[in-house]
Order: structure tokens, then C-alpha cells, then sequence
């Protein structure tokens, strides 16, 4: 299990557990942690030597979510913390000092509706203070550079397992080694975060996307650089089907796709 994966565990588990009740919430710490991920991931910034990464990130929520998160919000801020700079270490990012979550309310985000918003900041002012339960809503300014998500990602997740169940468990072979595509898919690529990473130069970080479908099981390009292709033949830009015993070529790295 991967350091990342046992991060998320830890902040299941303190949902569940000792704040279990508190988050019937519609949005889960688990959910927050993979979008400011992903936010810390498409907000670097190059330098000579370093890419930096921003290091304080709002967290917008609906004043029902936000009602839910009181009196957990330091632990789970803590944690997702973390979870940001263990993330940072692994895809050898800079930061300029230890990730801060703050969260905030906004009227106008519905139930299970949050907005992130990431910053590099290099030295906070002395006489700034933390933000406060009654902060204003994102203001127009800032709701540009502000990314807002839904739950709706985990409503999908569980069609998607239903939809595994009946495709059959899908497994990827890498060098003679087999590995299980998760319910939900996998995604293929050089970078560590990958659910199946392929350690080819020629591979893209984020090369190719397994999932399953209402058909089976498709693999889809992510914008790769070298393209995929089944069987010898690439699969353009839409969700390719797979079937049992398909070649698949990322690069020029070759799995096996296997239904079993």
C-alpha cells in the first residue's frame, strides 16, 4: 500500500471513528484530499532548479458542510496537510513552508458543493490572522482562480462499480506481473500517483485510463505523448473497448489486458 493510500485510510478512519458521527456530510475529508492533490499538481511553477507548488489552500464549503466539519476542522486540516506534503516529497515538488488548509463558507455553494482555491505564498504577514467562521463568501475576483467541485465524482464511482461487477475483474500483466484494475478503473503512467505505473521514459505521467462501462471495459488516452494503441492499432481520442488477451501499447511499453 502506498504511503499516499495509507494517508487517506487515516482520514477514513478518522471519519469513522472517533468524528464518525459528525460527517454525514456529503463532502468527505478522502474527496478533499484528492482535489487539492490535483490542485497542487496543475498550479507549479518552474524555477532554475526547483518546481514549486503552492503552499496554502481555502477550502470553500456550503454552510450545511461547513456546519458538519465544526469542531474536527484543525484535525482534519492536520491531516490533509499531510496528506499535501507527502504528495509534494513523492513527486519531488518544492514548498516553501508546510501546506496550511484554511476552511470557509460560501452561501452560494449547494449541499456537497466545494470550492478550492491554492496560493503560493512565500511569507505571511505578521499580523495576519486565521480565517473565521463568518468570512465572506469568495469574492468575483477570486472565484476565477477558485476551482469548485462536486460530489457527484462518488455517485459515479459507485455506478462504476456496479458496472465492474458485471464486466468481470479486469486485470492488467506488466513483465509477468498481474495487477488488479480497482472497480472504479485505473490509471496508467510514469507518474507514482498512477493506480499502475509504468517506469518507461517514453511513457506520459498520466498515459491511459482504464474503466468500466454499461459495454465492458474501455481504455481511454489521457493526451499522451506517444499515444496507445490495441492490438497494433491506436485508439484515437474516444474510450476504446478491451478484450480478454488485448495488447496494449503505451509508448512503447506493452501490457496484456485480461478479463478473468
Amino acid at each position: 500500500m502506498s504511503v499516499l493510500r495509507s494517508l487517506e485510510n487515516r482520514i477514513a478512519g478518522l471519519v469513522e471513528g472517533t468524528f464518525g458521527r459528525v460527517f454525514r456530510s456529503e463532502v468527505r475529508p478522502v474527496e478533499l484530499a484528492r482535489k487539492l492533490a490535483k490542485e497542487m499538481d496543475e498550479h507549479r511553477t518552474v524555477s532554475v532548479s526547483r518546481t514549486y507548488v503552492p503552499n496554502e489552500y481555502t477550502v470553500w464549503l456550503s454552510p450545511e458542510d461547513r456546519a458538519r466539519y465544526e469542531g474536527v476542522e484543525h484535525e482534519i486540516a492536520d491531516e490533509l496537510s499531510a496528506y499535501l506534503l507527502e504528495h509534494a516529497r513523492r513527486e519531488r515538488l518544492a514548498l516553501v513552508s508546510r501546506p496550511v488548509i484554511e476552511f470557509r463558507t460560501d452561501e452560494r455553494l449547494a449541499l456537497g458543493e466545494f470550492g478550492i482555491q491554492a496560493r503560493l505564498v512565500r511569507e505571511r504577514a505578521p499580523d495576519a490572522a486565521p480565517a473565521a467562521a463568518g468570512d465572506a463568501p469568495i469574492a468575483p475576483a477570486e472565484r476565477g482562480h477558485t476551482m469548485v467541485y462536486s460530489v457527484a465524482d462518488r455517485h459515479q464511482e459507485q455506478l462504476s462499480e456496479a458496472r465492474a461487477n458485471r464486466a468481470g475483474r479486469a486485470i492488467i500483466v506488466v513483465d509477468g506481473k498481474r495487477m488488479l484494475v480497482g472497480a472504479s478503473g485505473a490509471l496508467l503512467g510514469r507518474s507514482r500517483e498512477c493506480d499502475i505505473v509504468l517506469d518507461d521514459g517514453n511513457v506520459s505521467r498520466r498515459h491511459a485510463e482504464v474503466r468500466p462501462s454499461p459495454e465492458g471495459w474501455t481504455i481511454a488516452d489521457l493526451g499522451s505523448t506517444n499515444g496507445v494503441r490495441v492490438n497494433g492499432r491506436p485508439i484515437g481520442a474516444e474510450p476504446h473497448p478491451l478484450r480478454d488477451g488485448d495488447d496494449v501499447e503505451l509508448g512503447t511499453q506493452h501490457v496484456t489486458f485480461e478479463i478473468d
